[in-house]
């Protein structure tokens, strides 16, 4: 029996992971104990195989420790993609890993909610601590 591929190769799917994003700033937070919620509904990025446009919201919510992120530097941050090829799955993981690395939040969620591709949407969720394992449906 022949193995029917898609013409997907690891190459694909490693795009985007090594590009060299800007320095997401932070300023320092002065509470204690309450959540952010930041919300991309314009986000774009493009596709590594096909090069056209991927659509979708991305949402960032995380509770501040020591520092909060700066907004206008997440915004060029975020812009960076716009001409990136990269897939959605890899783009909320990045996300979140900038994120983390960035502010060292308690908690964060990056949630990205991407527009339909022939007649398919994608939601992809990444969580900080990384779970052992998935939450399964909600």
């Amino acid at each position: 029996m022949t193995k029917k591929t898609t013409g997907y190769t690891d190459d694909h799917a490693k795009a985007g992971l090594d590009t060299k994003f800007p320095a997401i700033e932070t300023w320092k937070n002065q509470f204690p104990a309450y959540e952010i919620l930041i919300d991309d509904p314009e986000f774009t990025s493009v596709c590594p195989k096909t090069g056209l446009p991927d659509f979708g919201r991305i949402t960032i919510r995380y509770m501040p420790r020591k520092t909060c992120l700066e907004l206008k530097s997440l915004k060029e941050y975020l812009f960076t993609y716009r001409n990136l090829g990269i897939f959605q799955e890899n783009i909320v993981n990045q996300v979140l890993d900038d994120v983390v690395k960035a502010c060292g939040p308690e908690w964060a969620l990056v949630v990205g909610d991407f527009r339909p591709r022939g007649g398919i949407s994608t939601v992809v969720e990444a969580f900080y601590p990384r779970p052992k394992k998935s939450r399964g449906p909600r």
